[in-house]
Parts: C-alpha cells; sequence; structure tokens
C-alpha cells in the first residue's frame, strides 16, 4: 500500500504505524497524485454513468430518500428503495467521507481537503460551507486566544500545507448544529447551518492532534473515537469533553451508542470493546475474525452491526457476541446504512449493495 497522498499520516507518530480505516485509505489510492487538491475544490464532480457502482464510503437516508457519498465528489440518492440511483450535482470533485442528515431535508457531508457541503432540499443540490483554505485559520486563531503554542505552529504547519487533510465523520445535530472531525485533530462546529464555524480544539484533550475518525451521539452524550485508542465523551452536549481511559491502545474506527449507558468501540484487527457505564469500565466482544472494522449502525430494533474489510457485516447476538450476516464475502467494505423499512444497504468499492440482515 503505497502511503496517503492525502496527509492522513502522521510524520511526528511514524507516518502510518496507527493506521487508517480502509475507506480512507482507498480514497486515497483512487485519487490521483498528481491532482491538485485546489483545483478538485474548484471542480464540480464529473458524471457518472453508472454512479451506484462507484467508490462510496458514507450513507444516510433523508425521508424516504437513501444518499450515499464517496469518490471525486459522487453524491447519488434513490427515491424508490434502491432499485434506481440518480447522481446529485456537487460542486467539488475531492471524495467524500461521510454524510449525515438532521431531517428530511436538512443534511450535510464532509470529505477531503477539509470539505464540508450542505443541503437543504433533501440532497438534491449542495453548498460547499467550509474547506481546508479556511480550516487552518480556525484553528489558529483558537490556538492563539488560548495561548497555545503548540497548536498555534500545528496550525500554522497546515496552513502551508495547504488543503490536503480530510474530514472523516460528522454529525448532524438539527439543521443549524453540527460536528465535523477528522485528520491530525481536527474538529469544527457551526450553529448556524455551517455559515460560520469554530474550532473545538480547546474542548478536547488531543495534544498530539490525534485523526479522529468517528462521532456520535445520543441526548446530551457526545462520543469522539479516533487513533491510539482515543475516546473522549461529553455529557453535556459538548460544552465539555474528558478523556477516557480504554484498554485497547489502537486506533477505533467507529462507534455507537445503543443505550444511555452503552458505548460499542470497535477498530482495528477486529478489536470491539463495550461499556455500560458510560465509559468507566470495559468489557471485550468477541468477534469472528481479526480483520480491522470500519463501520458500524444500529437498526430500528436496535441490532448493532459492524462491517470490516474482510467483507462481512457482523450483527450482534444475544450474549454480545458477533455473528456474520453474509454468508459470502462481499467486497472490502466502508460503510453501512440501516433503512428504515427493515433493510440493509453496504457500500464497498464496487459502490452499493443490498445485505439481507436476517438471522
Amino acid at each position: 500500500m503505497t502511503p496517503c497522498p492525502h496527509g492522513v499520516a502522521n510524520p511526528r507518530r511514524g507516518g502510518m504505524k496507527h493506521g487508517c480505516a480502509l475507506a480512507l485509505l482507498i480514497a486515497c489510492a483512487t485519487a490521483s497524485g498528481a491532482e491538485k487538491v485546489g483545483e478538485a475544490l474548484e471542480r464540480p464532480a464529473l458524471t457518472v454513468r453508472v454512479p451506484e457502482r462507484t467508490v462510496l464510503l458514507g450513507a444516510a437516508q433523508a425521508g424516504q430518500r437513501w444518499l450515499a457519498v464517496g469518490e471525486r465528489g459522487v453524491i447519488v440518492r434513490s427515491d424508490d428503495a434502491g432499485r434506481s440511483w440518480v447522481q446529485a450535482a456537487t460542486p467539488v470533485s475531492v471524495t467524500l467521507t461521510a454524510v449525515r442528515f438532521s431531517d428530511a431535508r436538512n443534511g450535510i457531508a464532509v470529505g477531503h481537503a477539509g470539505t464540508v457541503l450542505v443541503t437543504q432540499d433533501g440532497g438534491t443540490r449542495w453548498e460547499r460551507r467550509l474547506d481546508g483554505r479556511r480550516i487552518p485559520e480556525l484553528m489558529l486563531a483558537d490556538a492563539r486566544a488560548r495561548g497555545d503554542a503548540a497548536a498555534q505552529k500545528a496550525a500554522e504547519q497546515m496552513r502551508k500545507d495547504g488543503p490536503d487533510k480530510p474530514l472523516l465523520d460528522v454529525l448532524a445535530v438539527d439543521p443549524l448544529h453540527a460536528l465535523a472531525v477528522g485528520a491530525y485533530g481536527m474538529a469544527l462546529a457551526t450553529e448556524d447551518g455551517g455559515k460560520r464555524w469554530v474550532s473545538w480544539g480547546d474542548r478536547l484533550d488531543n495534544p498530539d492532534a490525534l485523526h479522529l475518525y468517528a462521532v456520535r451521539q445520543r441526548g446530551s452524550r457526545i462520543v469522539i473515537a479516533g487513533e491510539q485508542g482515543l475516546v473522549l465523551k461529553s455529557d453535556d452536549g459538548g460544552q465539555t469533553f474528558q478523556r477516557l481511559s480504554t484498554p485497547y491502545k489502537g486506533s477505533f474506527f467507529t462507534l455507537e451508542l445503543p443505550n444511555d449507558q452503552e458505548i460499542v468501540l470497535a477498530g482495528m484487527r477486529g478489536n470491539v470493546w463495550r461499556s455500560t457505564d458510560g465509559g468507566s469500565a470495559w468489557q471485550p466482544l468477541p468477534a469472528p475474525m481479526p480483520v480491522s472494522i470500519v463501520a458500524s449502525q444500529l437498526t430500528g430494533d436496535g441490532t448493532l452491526l459492524l462491517a470490516n474489510q474482510a467483507g462481512f457485516v457482523m450483527a450482534r447476538r444475544e450474549g454480545g457476541a458477533f455473528v456474520p450476516v453474509n454468508r459470502v464475502a462481499l467486497p472490502p467494505l466502508n460503510g453501512l446504512l440501516a433503512t428504515a423499512d427493515g433493510g440493509m444497504l453496504a457500500l464497498s468499492i464496487q459502490g452499493v449493495m443490498t445485505v439481507d440482515t436476517k438471522p
């Protein structure tokens, strides 16, 4: 595997030593190394003949509409339960990594080059609201306000590097409030639908700027998971965060909050850890194979699903063990979407596919 050209390897910590999610590596591998990121930020996504068969990394549901995002700015949508797909017009051709909707009309997508796209019509039209040219300025202003010399130096280096750092996940709280997280500890929040953004660097105990891979919310609790076992929890809606101690020091690529006290983390080498007391104590959950888990989803009936690089969707059964749902391996998986009608979509390097999750 060649080094990721989009800057997710951190040379201060030995490059790719701690790894990154398959979805991110695929996105890097499918992007042209000679392509200038700044140009891709200004160039609309090319129309693809079969967009649902492109590399797709994240999915969401907006009312009855299904949407997925992926390489080179592609966003696809389906209004007939996945029988047919249409490509949406997007203003960028950088790879998009995640998408969330707060209701049937208001959604947000994030991706490479610090890209944030917003829609207010259910995903038909998208507008760029933030990118990696502005993010270093926000982080620099935050560091200066805190008098944090190390953070200031890191922000200045990020500005010199240019817009090459990816956002990896996003939380859509409501049409106005959102939180995007990504490489090098990037955490940006908005309270006005993406018109203005502020860095949350002062709220996170992450002095080494570790990559932030996933963010979830349940009620007033927000949990962020990242590399080297990093887990950050807020119980006041993001006003303050505490760093949780976890037994595993590898990367956590995804997490879910099945109930008010439970936190489930999953990541490298098939590691799955569960806390039933808000993160004070942790127990391992058995997974059937030591392969990195890169995506997760809670179904409508509360079943927890995990997807791994070996192409398996795994469901948590009674007793806590995870059991593969599909008998035959799919292509390496990047994302999951549990649809409102009880179905399941898996995203891979070959696009969208339906998975039967029934035992």
